[in-house]
């Protein structure tokens, strides 16, 4: 296979980032170049709400000589994304669609939950390194402009991920905005983390130990690089770090720039950084730091390579995914066997439809995680457990997911208990696209049928079978128990007339004979 040369464009909001990386099977994938232009989009957006017109005609122009220096390349593939800085501002769309006009550039705007999956393959792309670190209780420490994210891992499994607004130009602004002397600075930062970080340990640190920490950051994460001043190799022990910010602490933007190698216009966000690990490291107690020196548009790269099949990955993200659903049911007390009896059934399903329904792999995701999650509303309420479900999934950060994956989860969880909606009587409000709507529609009637065949919540079937007859518009579920059944028969026809609607096709249990209780 041709070498394969990719750019991966990252529009911060501290600054404009662009590597180039070869790719190959052979060789895997090695970074060539990487350009870096500051630009504090981030204020613009954390203080009005907007971007200015000078910031946008800075970027554009940025992003124009990002394009030439691509065409010199010879990139043969590019991904552009932006995060907090552009996902935040009013006026959003309007500037994507000046720098598509302007640049030629098409820009995706990520999700919080998508922009942190990418930089955890990112960290996930260091193999062993990682595969080793994780295998303790670890956190991983996603430093942003302007929120962090908190992410648990315990034996290789992932617990669960936290966001918190508490990015350190949002923090920046906040404590410049009071006027105070730099002296208090170190003070006002930890009030301000250790609130957010108590809430955390009582609800998820308090019963767990937390040996290592990772942290991805743009301002930290060089310095415990540079060897000159960390000779640890990326790595930093408690005391370390504990000592770094007090030698941080009252020193001039100059002379730390200068002993750090950074420029002076970073220093106070390097200082927010290490004071903010510093807190969070004595929270948890950890014993160890790890930078391992990533950005996001390593993890852009990561994704593109794995997509098309240029690399083969070494862990598995989507076990990560569904782990993380797992414990989000776990919290809202979802019963396991329940969850897992419905799961089993719904993918089976799934599986066997796959000439008539002409979904895919990502989809077939989206159903099992709306299956481990399909009664979470019940914490809330009884009655309106599909509302409740609906209202729980999208205050939850489910990481690797997409604003909109979230949403059709949660049509899909919610419309499992309530008549589905037609698209043209009020298809608006179900916030999505005409083609994300049809693939709900798909996936609530695959959902509501095996809710259905587990109508009792005793999980009476212990093996189940999907044939498809084309001929007969039929789908036979043969299930093998020796349990009475009559309830699940009884009330399943409402759920079939949904699932006949959409795919024309019948549902049709069957019990084998040599089974049933006479």
């Amino acid at each position: 296979m041709a070498l394969k040369t990719f750019a991966a464009i990252d529009v911060g909001s501290f600054e404009l980032a662009m590597k180039i990386f070869e790719i190959s099977p052979r060789a895997g994938l090695r970074e060539i170049d990487d350009i870096r232009h500051r630009i504090d989009l981030g204020t613009d957006t954390y203080t009005t709400g907007k971007i200015s017109n000078e910031r946008i005609n800075e970027l554009c122009e940025v992003l124009k000589e990002f394009k030439e220096i691509m065409r010199t390349y010879k990139v043969n593939a590019y991904r552009a994304y932006a995060t907090s800085a552009l996902r935040e501002t009013e006026n959003r769309l309007i500037i994507l669609d000046m720098i598509k006009n302007r640049t030629g550039l098409d820009i995706e705007v990520l999700s919080n939950s998508e922009q942190r999956f990418l930089d955890y393959k990112a960290i996930a792309s260091k193999g062993e390194g990682f595969q080793k670190i994780i295998e303790k209780g670890t956190a991983i420490v996603d430093i942003g402009g302007g929120s962090v994210q908190i992410s648990l891992f315990d034996n290789d499994s992932l617990i669960t991920t936290q966001n918190i607004r508490l990015g350190v130009l949002r923090m920046r602004e906040r404590i410049l905005s009071m006027q105070v002397k730099p002296s208090q600075y170190e003070k006002l930062i930890e009030e301000i983390v250790d609130n957010q970080l108590e809430i955390l340990k009582k609800m998820y640190f308090k019963d767990r130990v937390i040996d290592n920490i990772i942290v991805v950051d743009d301002y930290l994460s060089p310095v415990m690089q540079n060897p000159a001043v960390c000779a640890g190799g990326g790595y930093m022990t408690r005391e370390d770090c504990i000592a770094l910010a007090g030698q941080l602490q009252g020193k001039n933007k100059a002379e730390i720039a200068k002993k750090l190698g950074i420029s002076e216009d970073k220093v106070f966000l390097l200082f927010n950084s290490v004071v903010l690990m510093k807190r969070v490291i004595e929270c948890m107690n950890a014993k160890l730091l790890w930078a391992p020196g990533v950005t996001l548009c390593d993890g852009m790269v990561y994704e593109y390579a794995e997509g098309n099949k240029l690399i083969s990955p070494e862990h598995d993200f989507e076990k990560d995914i569904l782990a993380c659903v797992a414990n989000i049911s776990k919290r809202y007390m979802g019963s396991k066997k329940r969850s897992e009896s419905v799961e089993n059934i719904a993918l089976t399903i799934f599986d066997s439809m796959k000439k008539i329904h002409g979904l895919g792999k990502r989809e077939r995701l989206l159903l099992q995680i709306a299956a481990k999650l399909y009664d979470c509303g019940k914490y809330i309420s009884m009655t309106s457990v599909g509302e409740c479900s609906y209202s729980i999934i999208m205050a939850t950060e489910i990481i690797g997911l997409s604003h909109l994956e979230r949403e059709m989860v949660a049509n899909i969880v919610k419309y499992n208990r309530i008549d589905f909606p037609y698209y043209h009587e009020n298809g608006e409000q179900l916030g999505m696209d005409l083609a994300s709507y049809l693939k709900v529609a798909k996936l609530t009637a695959i959902l509501k049928l095996s809710n259905g065949l587990d109508r009792s919540h005793k999980q009476k079937f212990k093996t189940i079978k999907a044939t498809l007859h084309e001929q007969e518009q039929e789908l036979v579920l043969s299930v093998d128990t020796a349990a009475d059944i009559t309830l699940e028969k009884g009330l399943i026809k409402p759920k079939a007339q949904f699932f006949e609607e959409v795919y024309s096709i019948r549902p049709v249990i069957r019990q084998k004979r040599n089974y049933r209780k006479q």
